[in-house]
C-alpha cells in the first residue's frame, strides 16, 4: 500500500519519491447478540459448548486477537453478489470450501453487519449466532479433524466501511454514487463477505457480481466469459485461481473507462479509469505493463495472469495492491507508486505474512522497488535516495519505531515503510549486488504463493551471502535509535 495523499503532493530534496502510509486495524461496530435455529428462528439460549471443538474466535495473531478464526482452513469462496448503488444495498450468498484442522461442533467467521438470513454446513441448516463482528456458526453434525466441509452464508444489507482515525481513514467496502471502492488492508473484507479475515489463511475466489446496466463490476483475476445483462442488470463473472489473502479481494464497481491487451512481454494488461480520470487510461496500462515486465526481470516471473491497475474517483488519499488489480483512490498514480503496488504483487500478494508484525516484508520492499525503479530510469540511484533518507537527525521520529516489529496501533508508521527500504539497501551495500538480486530472486523462488517470516529473510540472506548478518538487522529492523554502521 502506498498514500495518495502525500503521492500528490509537493515532494522534497532530491526526487518525487512517494512517501507511503496505511491503514490501523479496527474492530468495526459491534451489534447485538443473537442466537439464530437451523430453521431461521430466533432462540433465547447460547449454543451449547462442546469441550475441546470450538474453532478459536481469532487466527492466533496476538496483535489482532479477533482477526480471523481457528480451527480451518479456506480453500476456495464463491461470492454471488448483487447490488443496488441507489439504495447501497448488498445481498450476498457466500459460498466457503474448507478443511477442518481440528474436530470441529463449532466455528466463528468475520463478519460485520448485514442480516444473515441462513448458514448451512454441507448442505444442512445450522445454527448461527451473530456477536460483533462475529458469525458463530455450529452445524447440525460435528465436523471431523481433516474433513472437507463446505459452509453456505446467505445474508444482505447496507455495507459500512470501516472508519479508523489512524494511518488510513475509511477501508472495506465504500458506496459511492455509482457503486462501490473496495480496498479491505488490514480487515476489511468482512464488511461485505463472510470469511477468514487474515492474511494466514489464503484461497482462490470466484465473483458472480450483478450490478444495474451500465455499471461495470471488476474484480480480482480474469473476467470469465462475457457479462450477461437481462432485466436491466448485467452479471459479471471474474475468478483468481491463484492464493490470495483477503484483504486483497475487490469487487469495485462503477463507470470505468477501459483499455485491454498485453504488456511487450506478453502478460495480460486491465486498466480501467473513473471518466473523471480519462487522461490517465493511457498512461496507467501503458507504465504498469512497462513496470510489470521490469520487476519480471528483478524478481523473478510475475506470478499472476494479469496486472494493471484502477483509478477511481473516490478521495481515498492512498492506493492499494489488490491482487492483479492495484487500486488508486482519487488520484492520478506518477510511475513510483505504480511501482510500489505492482512490486507488492510479488512482496505481499504471492508472498504473504503470517502476522502484522512482518509488515516490513511487504510496505519495505515495495518502498525500495520504488528506489530501484528510480535508478533503472536513470533518476536518483537507491544510494542518493537512501543517503537522503539517512540525514534524518538522531532524534527523527524514524529512528525510534523499529520497524521489524509493526505496531498494531499504528501498523503503517512511515518507518515500516522507509526504513525498511532502507534495511534492504544496507543489506545491498553488505552483500554486494551479485549476492542482493539473487536473494530478491530466490526468496520469490521459494516463496511463490506462500507465507513468510523475517526470520526467514535473515536465514536466506546469510545462506545466500555467507555473511552473518545479525548485527545489520538488529540495528536496521530492531533498533530505536540511528544505526551508524551496516
Amino acid at each position: 500500500m502506498a498514500s495518495g495523499r502525500l503521492a500528490i503532493a509537493a515532494t522534497a530534496v532530491l526526487i518525487g519519491t512517494i512517501g507511503t502510509a496505511g491503514c490501523s486495524a479496527s474492530r468495526g461496530d459491534s451489534g447485538p447478540s443473537s442466537v439464530v435455529a437451523a430453521g431461521g428462528t430466533v432462540g433465547s439460549a447460547a449454543p451449547q459448548r462442546h469441550g475441546g471443538k470450538i474453532g478459536a474466535p481469532g487466527i492466533g495473531d496476538p496483535d489482532f486477537p479477533t482477526d480471523g478464526n481457528g480451527g480451518y482452513d479456506v480453500g476456495h469462496y464463491r461470492l454471488e453478489l448483487d447490488y443496488e448503488p441507489g439504495r447501497k444495498h448488498l445481498s450476498g450468498v457466500a459460498g466457503i470450501d474448507a478443511k477442518a484442522t481440528q474436530d470441529l461442533a463449532r466455528f466463528n467467521l468475520d463478519l460485520s453487519g448485514f442480516k444473515v438470513s441462513q448458514v448451512t454446513v454441507n448442505g444442512t441448516a445450522a445454527r448461527f449466532e451473530r456477536s460483533g463482528d462475529e458469525l458463530v456458526v455450529t452445524p447440525a453434525k460435528t465436523i471431523a479433524d481433516k474433513a472437507a466441509f463446505t459452509v453456505e452464508v446467505t445474508y444482505a444489507g447496507e455495507p459500512k466501511p470501516v472508519r479508523n482515525s489512524s494511518n488510513l481513514g475509511t477501508y472495506g467496502f465504500i458506496p459511492t454514487s455509482d457503486g462501490a471502492f473496495v480496498t479491505c488492508q488490514p480487515n476489511g473484507a468482512r464488511t461485505w463477505f463472510p470469511g477468514n479475515d487474515h492474511p494466514a489463511d489464503k484461497a482462490r475466489y470466484d465473483f458472480e457480481i450483478t450490478v444495474p446496466e451500465g455499471v461495470t463490476a471488476l474484480a480480482n483475476g480474469e473476467l470469465v466469459g462475457s457479462p450477461s445483462t437481462s432485466g436491466g442488470r448485467t452479471t459479471y463473472t471474474w475468478r483468481e485461481t491463484h492464493p490470495m489473502a483477503s484483504y486483497l479481494a475487490t469487487v469495485t464497481m462503477g463507470r470505468f473507462e477501459m483499455r485491454e491487451g498485453r504488456t511487450p512481454a506478453g502478460i495480460r494488461n486491465v486498466a480501467a479509469v473513473d471518466p473523471r480520470y480519462s487522461d490517465s487510461l493511457n498512461e496507467l496500462y501503458t507504465l504498469s505493463g512497462k513496470i510489470t515486465d521490469y520487476w519480471s526481470t528483478v524478481f523473478g516471473p510475475y506470478p499472476f495472469s494479469s496486472t494493471g491497475g484502477v483509478i477511481d474517483d473516490f478521495p481515498a488519499g492512498y492506493a492499494l495492491e489488490n491482487q492483479t488489480k492495484p487500486m488508486y483512490g482519487g488520484f492520478d498514480p506518477g510511475d513510483d507508486i505504480i511501482a510500489h503496488e505492482l512490486a507488492h504483487q510479488w512482496f505481499g500478494d504471492s508472498m504473504s505474512i503470517r502476522r502484522w508484525k512482518d509488515l516490513w516484508l511487504n510496505e519495505g520492499f515495495a518502498t525500495y522497488a520504488e528506489w530501484l525503479w528510480s535508478e533503472h530510469k536513470g533518476n536518483a540511484s537507491a544510494e542518493r535516495i537512501f543517503r537522503a533518507r539517512y540525514s534524518a537527525g538522531a532524534d527523527a521520529a524514524i529512528w525510534k519505531y523499529a520497524p521489524g516489529r509493526a505496531k498494531p496501533d499504528d501498523l503503517f508508521n512511515d518507518a515500516v515503510y522507509t526504513r525498511g527500504g532502507m534495511t534492504l539497501h544496507a543489506l545491498r551495500q553488505r552483500i554486494g549486488d551479485p549476492a542482493f538480486f539473487k536473494l530478491l530472486k530466490t526468496w520469490n523462488a521459494e516463496h511463490k504463493y506462500g507465507y513468510v517470516t523475517t526470520e526467514e529473510f535473515v536465514a536466506l540472506a546469510e545462506k545466500i551471502s555467507g555473511k552473518q548478518l545479525d548485527n545489520l538487522f538488529d540495528a536496521w529492523l530492531f533498533g530505536t535509535k540511528k544505526p551508524t554502521t551496516w
